[in-house]
């Protein structure tokens, strides 16, 4: 009988059930995302999923949740074949997910968003019985929250035990969670992960953790998966295991470097210099540690890190989205707060990340948002203010030519366009300047196709040997092992590795990236 036509069968919640992912392939469109991937996480136990950023845990984790539906392979609960069509089904089976983003209502207490969790039709509530038992619930739970309180009023820490807890509410035996600790200090983290484990021990509970982390598979794993680029990479019993053998396993022992042309630049000066810089994340946690950097031009300094680890923070500070809580920034020896008239003192030009959100005005024409950088000079304005829409217009037509922007016409909403497009329209405007002296560039070729990701490096490079100071943040450890002059590791908010190309070594690397 084909699986595909076996209705999802509810399973007895008593105890926790057995996950296997059986030869598990997702392709989208002629992308093969994962490829024919094993893994089983035994009742009992808490199985580490390791991996680079884009290696295939997330799809993997979504196919079993529901999210997508595996293009080849099976899922198998207590070794009966399963088809999951959505977290509803997945709840049938026993299995939660906790999200790396909070889910709940922040001006909602916490009793009532354990409630909101459930899957029941009910209409009427009777929230004293639903207190009382809910009382019962958390007494009997491996931490506590207050009932009562808001959960906007909550910290990280406590709103990440909230998304346990209402998996654990639902009576979810096998939970699947990713990077639950990205949003956490590390005694939270360690609190949290402790008593999973001891709830792992007992027998009440498996869990399987997506992490990054070496220092949590070794604290707290039994067994460990490791992906890279889709494919299996390794798996077995983590105390056979050393942190060298895991970093071999996700990086990978040789990697194809692309081939770029790079110039000779002999004399190179300090550009930008970065000096004990501090930052916050969203929640006041710190998110950047005293860091210190110089760049210089005619030089490609390449920031690596796992997602989460402070790049995102960082960038922000330089870009002007992001206040620094200590330190301060130089550009050409020059104090700097990363103002508009002061990048357009300095030259200064960014490629942010998610442009379409960052860098453009998604109504806006592909012209207009092609003008941010110089609606208000001449010839494109008069006095400073008056546009000159023809001006602009033609300037937008020889940067669509120049730079390949395939669009309908240049009054086209950049929103329209593929996202490859989007990104050459923002090079096109940060890199029309020859004037160029500083590009920030973070993740540039996030999810576009090879022929956008070929284009973007070869403007950066260009850049580069033009004698343009560039920093490129990226998750992206190959795109970085390419372009690169100097690579950085940043983990935790620090910088925890440097190295000229020429001699990095990639198991260290691995090490750093995962906070060993």
């Amino acid at each position: 009988m084909d699986t595909a036509t076996l209705p999802t069968q509810p399973l007895t919640p008593e105890k926790p059930p057995q996950l296997a992912v059986v030869e598990m392939t997702k392709r989208f469109g002629s992308f093969t995302a994962l490829d024919k991937v094993s893994m089983t996480l035994q009742p009992g136990t808490l199985h580490a999923l390791l991996g680079e950023n884009g290696a295939g845990k997330s799809t993997l984790v979504k196919c079993v949740m529901g999210f997508y539906h595996p293009t080849a392979g099976q899922i198998l609960i207590d070794e009966r074949p399963q088809v999951i069509n959505s977290p509803k089904d997945a709840h049938a089976c026993g299995i939660g997910m906790v999200y790396q983003h909070f889910t709940s209502v922040p001006a909602m207490t916490v009793a009532e968003n354990l409630v909101l969790s459930r899957y029941d039709n009910k209409t009427l509530i009777n929230w004293k019985q639903e207190l009382a038992d809910l009382q019962g619930f958390m007494a009997d739970a491996p931490f506590h929250v207050d009932l009562e309180t808001p959960v906007g009023q909550l910290a990280a820490g406590q709103k990440q035990k909230l998304e346990i807890l209402k998996q654990l509410y639902l009576k979810s035996r096998l939970l699947i969670l990713d990077e639950p600790t990205s949003v956490l200090t590390p005694d939270e983290a360690d609190e949290v992960l402790g008593l999973l484990k001891e709830e792992v021990s007992q027998g009440h509970l498996s869990v399987l953790l997506i992490t990054h982390k070496f220092r949590e598979v070794q604290a707290f794993a039994d067994e460990v998966t490791i992906l890279r680029r889709g494919q299996l990479a390794g798996q077995g019993h983590v105390k056979d295991l050393s942190i060298e053998a895991m970093a071999e396993m996700m990086l990978g022992k040789e990697r194809q470097h692309k081939s770029v042309s790079k110039a000779e630049v002999e004399a190179r000066t300090p550009v930008l210099e970065v000096i004990d810089l501090h930052a916050n994340k969203d929640n006041w946690l710190p998110a950047v540690k005293g860091v210190n950097l110089q760049v210089h031009t005619g030089e490609i300094v390449g920031i690596a890190g796992v997602s989460g680890n402070g790049q995102r923070e960082f960038v922000e500070c330089l870009a002007g989205q992001r206040l620094p809580t200590e330190g301060h920034l130089k550009v050409n020896g020059e104090t700097y707060t990363a103002t508009r008239s002061e990048m357009a003192k300095h030259n200064v030009y960014s490629l942010p990340e998610e442009p379409l959100k960052n860098a453009c005005v998604p109504n806006m024409s592909v012209a207009e948002n092609m003008a941010l950088r110089t609606f208000d000079r001449p010839p494109q304005a008069k006095w400073n203010w008056m546009l000159i829409l023809k001006a602009i217009r033609s300037a937008a037509v020889g940067l669509v030519e120049a730079f390949s922007v395939k669009t309908p016409s240049v009054e086209t909403p950049i929103s329209h366009l593929s996202g490859g497009n989007v990104q050459r329209t923002v090079l096109a405007r940060e890199l029309a300047s020859h004037d160029v002296q500083l590009l920030i560039a973070a993740n540039p070729s996030f999810g576009l196709d090879f022929a956008a990701v070929d284009f973007i490096h070869d403007m950066i490079v260009e850049a580069r040997n033009r004698g343009v100071a560039v920093l490129l943040v990226s998750e992206d450890l190959d795109e970085l092992l390419a372009l690169s002059d100097r690579i950085i590791v940043m983990s935790e908010g620090e910088f925890v590795y440097e190295s000229a190309i020429a001699d990095v070594d990639l198991k260290v690397i691995g090490q750093r990236m995962a906070g060993h």
